[in-house]
């Protein structure tokens, strides 16, 4: 069902769905639970589909759950695209704060497995961009943390250069020493 990539990130997979396309348009299965755990060998309990649109530069993010509320993402875009960027804030891992980023697009259908221990967020390239995403725990507000998405530590290059941020991303918590 899924051509599945490994990311310099352990933990971190991209899945390309297989398209079926002929003169009246596509389809594709966008989750099926048995197909994943073969593709991924992972066995996940999605608990919580959300979505969101965005404006062209609107930038969401880096948000995470603390445990034990930490959330597994399966992330996808519906319409228009994203540069998506995951964060490894597992203290005892060797690729601890470093990122990795991916453009997601509705012309590739790409998603991407972030899972528990990872900070998230994205950029929309385009407007009127529809996000989707699993989550396999329950949202929880007490839980809910935001790592400036500008932090100089983590260097991540947004391809944007006058990002539209909501108050709670523009008082994110710097990342050094704070996460894990």
């Amino acid at each position: 069902m899924w051509d599945v990539q490994r990311t310099a990130l352990d933990g971190l997979l991209l899945l390309t769905p297989r398209i079926f396309s002929d003169p009246r348009g596509h389809f594709l299965e966008t989750f099926n639970i048995v197909a994943f755990k073969e593709a991924t060998g992972l066995e996940v309990d999605f608990v919580q589909d959300n979505e969101s649109l965005s404006k062209k530069n609107v930038l969401r993010g880096l948000h995470f759950q603390a445990e034990p509320h930490a959330q597994g993402k399966l992330v996808r875009v519906v319409q228009g695209a994203v540069l998506d960027v995951a964060v490894d804030i597992r203290k005892n891992s060797t690729t601890y704060g470093q990122h990795v980023n991916i453009r997601l697009d509705s012309m590739s259908k790409r998603m991407f497995w972030i899972p528990p221990g990872f900070a998230h967020g994205f950029v929309a390239l385009e407007n009127n961009t529809v996000f989707a995403y699993k989550c396999s725990a329950q949202y929880n507000k007490a839980a809910e943390r935001t790592i400036q998405w500008n932090d100089t530590d983590l260097a991540i290059d947004w391809d944007v250069t006058d990002p539209i941020i909501s108050e709670k991303d523009a008082v994110g918590t710097p990342f050094k020493g704070n996460w894990g």
